[in-house]
């Protein structure tokens, strides 16, 4: 069993002030039930804990995930009344319990003076942990923990040192999630199960199709296969807490060696011990949600920056930026690595490679990158430097344009929300120069951000009717392949270039003399007013940008 004692964030219960009547209105009814508290919900609750089989020890004031423990046992009892006489304020059981246990568990409970509460059917242990976690943390206290041993590949080489062979810890998909560091004379199918960090396809297909997994997930036992050729003996044993499948332990003979006497025992006795590492395993995917959730909070301006640093481990006090990320329009238009939750891997995997302490926060298509413990002294050298091989190497991996706006360097995590303003900005305006450049700061495209906020001002401005571009724009909608507006928006944009205009349209220069005459004559612009080109190319960003949003079929423009 683990705790936070040794760690210099711990704060007790005294100091929080939750309360087991605390913790169950804001987890609610959906996760936690409660079946008897002899003591009353006033008890504090200093922190929760996963039961872990490597070590039962039990620590007060905690609340007692015993997510291998089946309710309807002996062992179930001894929990509860160990629970009792160390101090703890709850235990937490599977919801498989007959109405005999439960009396007994109920009996058991009023004796030792413990709370005892049961999962529901429709939370399972990995969203129990999660909903826990979150749950202490709104109300005040610190976050739960899974077992300390999570070491997957420790545990693998433990196994194997038992069993005598090569061990395999997958998931319930056969992706591996660890291995022994026994290499020596593998057989072929290890090998190309490690390094493609699964089981292959076909292989796995194969298995299905003999009915191996059926028999795997329906059984406590260990499955046994012999060696055939130069495929070595192998075991199998599922993973599993409180009859919820986890993934499989593998064992595999290596050298021409014979696995031990007991190596049946040894993998079945193991597979309970695992069932605690696993399940931190897989909890972490909720960790990550968790962190995710509070980064963005905290770059809303809804967030606390203690809570972030807290459940991600980052210095509150040091500073930190943030980076806006997106995608370019110019990546080919079915390429899949252009999916978004490619391009946020990718961001994380870089920057952590990098020496940096980062939390990715995905934004619509687009990604917020939290990058924390800069260095003072050259903390926008670090940023600029990150933000430019971010734009290359990402770019290079998804095929598109990667575009990086770099919010301001702001002194603590608390500010984070004024640097991911900063950042959003620079990305807009790079959006808006076109492929000049790809990486900038506010102040480098002052200019373009100042357009867009004035265009952004004139949104709700009601033009009078039939200005000139109007005028162009009901000429191009009945005349297909006038492109007039096109045309005039070339125009201005190349300061009355018609080489350059006529360059970027692919038309001739005369073709676009001709239709610059066309434009006067239908739209009767004066294309050597000040004031009539300012508007027209106010008209045309406006047109640019799209309506305000709104009710349906509402537009904020006449």
């Amino acid at each position: 069993m683990t705790d936070l004692r040794d760690q210099p964030e711990w704060r007790t219960a005294t100091e929080t002030g939750v309360t087991l009547e605390r913790l169950l209105s804001v987890v609610g009814s959906g996760a936690l039930e409660l079946d008897t508290a002899p003591a009353g919900l006033a008890v504090p609750v200093g922190r929760a804990a996963v039961l872990d089989p490597l070590d039962p020890d039990i620590r007060p004031r905690v609340l007692l995930l015993a997510f291998a423990v089946d309710p309807g046992s002996a062992q179930a009892l001894d929990v509860v009344r160990r629970a009792g006489a160390a101090g703890a304020c709850g235990v937490v059981l599977g919801p498989d319990r007959t109405e005999q246990s439960a009396r007994a568990l109920r009996a058991a409970a009023e004796e030792a003076g413990v709370a005892v509460l049961y999962r529901t059917r429709w939370c399972d242990w990995e969203q129990l942990v999660g909903v826990v976690r979150a749950g202490l943390a709104a109300a005040g206290a610190p976050p739960v923990l899974g077992p300390a041993v999570g070491d997957l590949d420790a545990l693998a080489d433990a196994v194997a040192a038992l069993v005598g062979g090569s061990v395999t810890i997958e998931d319930t998909d056969s992706r591996v999630l660890a291995y022994s560091s026994t290499e020596e004379n593998v057989d072929e199918m290890r090998r190309l199960t490690i390094l493609g960090r699964r089981v292959p396809p076909w292989r796995v297909a194969a298995m299905r199709e003999a009915g191996l997994f059926r028999a795997l997930w329906a059984t406590d036992e260990v499955l046994h296969r012999r060696a055939r050729g130069e495929d070595p003996e192998r075991l199998v044993c599922a993973v599993r807490a409180n009859g919820e499948v986890l993934g499989s332990v593998w064992v595999a003979a290596v050298g021409g060696r014979p696995l031990a006497p007991n190596a049946a025992e040894a993998l079945r006795t193991a597979s309970r011990a695992a069932a605690a590492h696993l399940l931190r395993h897989h909890t972490r995917g909720a960790d990550s949600r968790l962190v995710e959730d509070a980064a963005r909070a905290l770059l809303e301006e809804r967030g606390s920056a203690e809570l972030l640093a807290e459940r991600a481990s980052l210095p509150a006090q040091e500073p930190c930026a943030v980076l806006a990320v997106g995608l370019g329009t110019d990546a080919p238009e079915q390429e899949p690595s252009r999916d978004a939750s490619t391009m946020y891997g990718l961001l994380t995997l870089h920057c952590t490679a990098l020496g940096h302490r980062i939390v990715v926060v995905p934004a619509g298509g687009r990604a917020l990158v939290l990058v924390c413990a800069l260095d003072p002294g050259r903390a926008r050298e670090q940023l600029a430097r990150l933000g430019e091989s971010l734009a290359a190497r990402v770019s290079e991996a998804t095929g598109g344009q990667v575009r990086v706006g770099l919010g301001a360097v702001v002194p603590a995590l608390a500010r984070a929300a004024e640097s991911r303003r900063d950042a959003e900005l620079a990305l807009k305006a790079l959006g808006r120069a076109g492929a000049s450049r790809t990486v900038a700061w506010v102040e480098e495209v002052a200019d373009t951000i100042g357009v867009l906020q004035a265009v952004e001002a004139l949104r709700d401005v009601r033009l009078p009717p039939g200005t000139s571009v109007a005028r162009l724009a009901a000429f191009d909608a009945e005349h297909a392949g006038s492109r007039l507006v096109e045309t005039l928006r070339a125009y201005l944009d190349h300061f009355g270039d018609v080489s350059a205009a006529a360059r970027s349209l692919s038309v001739h220069p005369n073709s676009l003399r001709y239709r610059l005459g066309r434009i006067a004559a239908v739209s009767g612009l004066d294309l050597d007013s000040p004031d009539a080109r300012l508007l027209a190319q106010l008209q045309l960003r406006l047109a640019d940008e799209g309506p305000r949003p709104g009710p349906a079929g509402a537009s904020s423009r006449p």
